[in-house]
């Protein structure tokens, strides 16, 4: 298989046991460009390291509060990092609301927070003229609706495997999705990538997420951005198309909606 270029647009880069070597292995694979997205301040400053550091694939740091951390996170550091680095940066995200944590799901304290986090970071992404990256899980109809509200015109939802009706209002709004290797199992996401047109899907790794195989559920690998290229062949297979023609149609997706150089 040739690809010219692949974008792996949602990579934790900070998070890989060896960055360098992952790095190494994606430049071998065709990987042009990554979006080491965060998950809250020393996330987003190793990151930024990575990317200034890199000299094969082209790193584009993303900068946010997972909403995992929301409760935990200092919010106004995260904006000072965001003012003091905004040449560097490329994206805020990731940011978000997961109330499918048990934790989170009944504590409205908890919940609160998130929101208040999550609002926060989209409005720096507004000052700054940022797109969005949107962790959006067992709180979709929330996230879009707090999106739309402040006028953000750039997000993708990423990895999305919500409801379908849900996912409607996100298209007519000119939002992105996007899939993974999850698309080898996971029939949620295998719906929300049938329904959603090609000019308004992403492809990513969530690196180093563990991907199980179908064929084993005991068996799987720890994605890395070189893997991005599992996740085009399965979108090609699901979708039915061919793979040289969508890669570019989906890095000239990346490129637009990231704004990259």
């Amino acid at each position: 298989m040739f690809i010219t270029m692949l974008i792996d647009t949602h990579a934790h880069l900070d998070q890989l046991s060896d960055c360098p070597a992952a790095l190494k292995r994606a430049y071998d694979a065709g990987v042009t460009g990554v979006i080491a997205v965060s998950e809250g301040l020393l996330h987003s400053q190793r990151n930024l390291e990575i990317a200034r550091a890199s000299t094969l694939s082209k790193i584009y740091l993303a900068c946010g509060i997972h909403p995992s951390e929301a409760h935990k996170e200092d919010l106004n550091a995260m904006k000072e990092f965001i003012r003091d680095h905004r040449p560097d940066i490329t994206a805020i995200g990731e940011i978000g609301l997961d109330f499918w944590y048990r934790w989170a799901r009944k504590d409205e304290e908890i919940k609160s927070r998130q929101r208040q986090v999550f609002r926060e970071l989209l409005a720096e992404a507004l000052k700054y003229d940022l797109p969005v990256s949107i962790h959006s899980r067992g709180a979709w109809d929330d996230c879009f609706t707090i999106v739309k509200e402040l006028g953000i015109r750039r997000a993708v939802f990423h990895w999305y495997s919500g409801p379908l009706d849900i996912l409607d209002k996100i298209l007519a709004e000119d939002y992105l999705i996007s899939v993974t290797p999850s698309l080898a199992y996971s029939v949620e996401a295998q719906l929300a990538a049938q329904h959603a047109p090609v000019k308004q899907i992403l492809i990513e790794t969530d690196s180093p997420v563990f991907y199980r195989l179908p064929e084993n559920k005991d068996e799987g690998f720890s994605a890395e951005p070189k893997d991005v290229s599992k996740t085009l062949e399965l979108y090609c297979g699901l979708k039915k198309c061919d793979i040289q023609s969508t890669a570019e149609i989906l890095n000239n997706n990346a490129i637009k909606f990231f704004k990259l150089s």
